[in-house]
């Protein structure tokens, strides 16, 4: 399974955000807090293991090859549906 993690940011970098909000520093300052606030953020990220990454693609492959089995099978009843009540271009 994979970690738990709270995804909140941490008190210095909202106590910064709210300094320098209060501060109105430059653009380029507003920007290098950004840049911060980005890695502070980035830093918080968990990588799965090899065998979440494994279970997870799984799920997901087998969830695509679901959905395009019952697009087909409504395709194929939709198609079913038009030639019974149009008829065959044919005749």
């Amino acid at each position: 399974m994979a970690r738990k993690v709270i995804d909140e940011p941490s008190e210095d970098v909202v106590a910064n955000a709210k300094r320098d909000r209060a501060a109105r520093r430059n653009p380029f300052a507003r920007f290098a807090l950004f840049i911060r606030q980005v890695i502070a953020e980035l830093k918080k990220v968990v990588t799965p293991t090899r065998k979440e990454l494994l279970s997870f693609t799984a799920v997901v492959l087998l969830f695509v090859v679901i959905m395009m089995a019952i697009v087909w099978g409504l395709d194929q009843l939709f198609g079913w549906l038009v030639l019974y009540v149009f008829g065959t271009a044919g005749a």
